[in-house]
């Protein structure tokens, strides 16, 4: 399922968008929102097809050398242990991920420099040397070298990326994440997987989905409060001459605090701090951090933020 910290990416994404966009409907906004998260999970299932494609075409460089007109003995007698990885069966024959890449017309076809340049890289690396050269011929070690690929080889293929975000402007921050999926469904298939194995679903319950569309559009309601509730907060600051992205990451932040009784203070600030990180202009997530802590003490003295069930993990020991 995708992650709640790609969920918050996405929300930051479009909330963004929107406020600066100043033509676009809610319901046009939140749409677009939800697509994009779909277009999260499509390539869920897309990257689960790259293995597939890479190993078809080692099996073609295999058939190919077979026919020299002067085979050599190694093209007579090929090491197979890559295309006949157990694990990478199992994808191909999986009826939910086949269903879903034909009913979303996902394909490498018209990428053939793409996969030979992957293929080419895995057989110059180390890990596919150590791998083909074990003497093991075990499940364990094939689902292993499964994950080491995508950990260690695909997630940082600079060609790979690029190709992404030319096909969608939505997956130009997700392949961290996605990956992040990819190795946790992978672990859960085992020996006995079959045909039928699940994948993950697009979000991990109702919950998740629930937390997109509420913290969307309650962020899209308070802005201007949230916003001057900030301002208040800035000292020797003008509100205009912050970064409108730390704007924005702190609203979504104060309407996590306010809205969502059941997660805990802590979580929301780590999570936005983390953010800004990535989002934001250096030194950003020291300042977002520094005007959210005065703010939560303040929420929490006038009762806005009140917490139960999980959203009570923490606070007995901060401020």
């Amino acid at each position: 399922m995708i992650s709640r910290r790609l969920l918050r990416i996405k929300i930051l994404q479009i909330c963004y968008a929107y406020l600066k966009s100043h033509g676009q409907s809610v319901n046009q906004a939140e749409k677009e929102l939800f697509f994009s998260i779909q277009k999260s999970y499509d390539l869920y299932h897309y990257l689960l097809l790259l293995i597939i494609d890479i190993v078809k075409y080692a099996q073609s460089r295999i058939e190919l050398s077979s026919q020299k007109m002067v085979p050599t003995n190694e093209d007579l007698n090929p090491n197979t242990k890559f295309v006949d990885n157990k694990l990478v069966k199992q994808l191909e024959e999986n009826k939910q991920l086949n269903k879903y890449l034909n009913d979303n017309k996902l394909s490498w076809v018209n990428y053939p420099e793409l996969i030979k340049n992957l293929y080419l890289e895995i057989k110059n690396s180390e890990y596919y040397h150590n791998y083909m050269n074990s003497a093991q011929r075990t499940y364990k070690e094939d689902k292993k070298f499964i994950i080491d690929l995508y950990s260690k080889i695909i997630i940082i293929h600079e060609p790979l990326h690029q190709n992404l975000e030319e096909q969608s402007i939505y997956w130009n921050d997700d392949m961290e994440f996605v990956t992040g999926m990819i190795i946790k469904t992978l672990k859960k298939f085992n020996v006995s997987s079959d045909e039928s194995e699940q994948l993950m679903p697009l979000f991990k319950n109702e919950d998740d989905k629930d937390f997109v569309k509420q913290l969307f559009r309650k962020t899209i309601l308070k802005h201007n409060e949230y916003q001057q509730l900030i301002a208040n907060y800035i000292k020797n600051w003008d509100i205009e001459r912050v970064a409108f992205i730390d704007i924005v990451i702190m609203v979504l932040a104060i309407s996590e605090l306010i809205e969502f009784n059941e997660i805990p203070v802590k979580v929301t600030l780590d999570e936005y701090i983390e953010i800004a990180k990535f989002y934001s202009t250096q030194k950003s997530n020291i300042f977002i951090n520094g005007v959210l802590d005065k703010i939560v003490v303040d929420l929490k003295n006038e009762g806005k933020i009140k917490k139960s069930g999980r959203g009570l993990i923490g606070e007995t020991s901060m401020h």
